[in-house]
């Protein structure tokens, strides 16, 4: 069964819809910016939305909160994907959200209060749990059947994709509007600087002295559907979702294989599972992190299944910085739009190549060639890979 793409919405730090996401890719205008937000110890790089809660909550008349920016940033992204979509009880609908850190961003504020000995307001901590935020998103959006909540580190978007369309290509939902949504907290910010692996400038991925990452916040949601579902909504598909799997390295908590083991497999049996081979990928959104850990595994993971073949890739974290859960969709939501006009991000910050492997990404924005396929990374703590697949139809 044929798993469609027939909407895409798009919230991050270089835009707050499809178009002006697109706009930044295309012009090379990253989102990053050096800031002292969240009151951090120090002026750090981060990738922070345009809008305030206040102003998302005004703009849509939002009514059930309390809501976490979790919450209102999954919110705007999924409401654009959804559309003019409607409710009808022949298409079987489903709801499917990932999320890292939830409503951390409230519960941060109820502490603070708490040991500050000023009122703290319990309701803040309602929206702490990660379902909360599905929930809320859910509610404003009237979905009613199958519902879920994900969250594998930084992999979550992808796989909440992948879980949608294997819904859909088992015959257990017509439509899924799925994706994933993470706001800025403290407890991110200072969770990866005790890695140390928080980039103190503008993050460089696959560069070789790229020295971590940049956090970012944002959200994306796609919609799939099956022939029937489009049969019935008359929606246009854009693409079509062909390929993904999911791999474990378990090899440490926090790190990648140095070999990159999890990312090969991920990478192999989604391009497998389309019915297609290495030689025929376009493009590959990397998910090229800019830690050293990540872009050396995932560059030694390249070189593996594509030997002496390798399609133009690149990371567009350098535009949005990492959105942890919402980094797989926000970064299929461009691989979709790679396909639908035929271009290529360029990899922004890159200087030298790595060393132990000497690939060099995309470092111009690219639109003279037909893009046909698109495979998108996603590679969580733990080892937890997944690879999807969009190709045109």
């Amino acid at each position: 069964m044929k798993v469609y793409v027939t909407g895409i919405g798009v919230v991050s730090a270089i835009g707050l819809n499809v178009e002006e996401n697109y706009h930044s890719l295309k012009t090379g205008k990253s989102g990053i910016k050096k800031t002292n937000h969240l009151h951090f110890s120090k002026d750090i790089f981060l990738g922070i939305t345009n809008c305030s809660n206040e102003e998302i909550i005004e703009k849509h008349n939002l009514t059930n909160g309390p809501y976490s920016r979790t919450s209102l940033l999954g919110y705007i992204a999924a409401k654009e994907a959804w559309g003019g979509n409607t409710h009808n009880k022949d298409i079987r609908t489903g709801f499917i959200s990932a999320t890292s850190v939830g409503g951390m961003d409230k519960t941060e504020q109820y502490y603070s209060q708490l040991i500050s000995k000023s009122d703290a307001d319990i309701s803040l901590i309602w929206t702490h749990d990660s379902g909360n935020t599905t929930e809320k998103i859910a509610k404003e959006l009237n979905f009613t059947g199958y519902i879920n909540t994900l969250s594998t580190a930084c992999s979550s978007g992808a796989n909440a994709i992948m879980l949608g369309a294997r819904l859909i290509e088992q015959n257990k939902l017509d439509r899924v509007l799925i994706g994933g949504a993470d706001a800025l907290t403290l407890f991110t910010i200072n969770g990866f600087h005790s890695l140390f692996i928080y980039d103190v400038g503008f993050c460089k991925p696959f560069d070789k002295n790229r020295n971590g990452l940049n956090l970012g916040e944002g959200a994306a949601y796609l919609v799939l559907e099956n022939e029937k579902s489009i049969r019935t909504t008359g929606n246009e598909a854009c693409c079509l979702i062909s390929g993904w799997h999911n791999a474990a390295d378990a090899y440490h908590q926090t790190a990648s294989s140095p070999e990159g083991t999890g990312a090969v497999l991920a990478m192999q049996h989604a391009i497998k599972k389309s019915g297609l081979f290495p030689v025929d990928i376009s493009y590959i959104n990397a998910h090229g992190t800019g830690t050293k850990n990540n872009d050396l595994s995932e560059s030694q993971a390249i070189k593996s299944v594509f030997g002496e073949n390798i399609p133009p890739f690149s990371s567009t974290k350098a535009y949005t910085g990492h959105t942890l859960a919402a980094a797989g969709a926000i970064e299929a939501v461009y691989s979709v739009l790679a396909l639908k006009y035929n271009v290529i991000f360029p990899n922004l910050n890159f200087g030298n190549p790595i060393s132990e492997t000497g690939l060099i990404p995309q470092l111009k924005f690219k639109s003279d060639s037909t893009i046909k396929t698109v495979l998108s990374n996603s590679f969580g703590f733990g080892g937890n890979n997944t690879s999807l697949l969009f190709n045109k139809i």
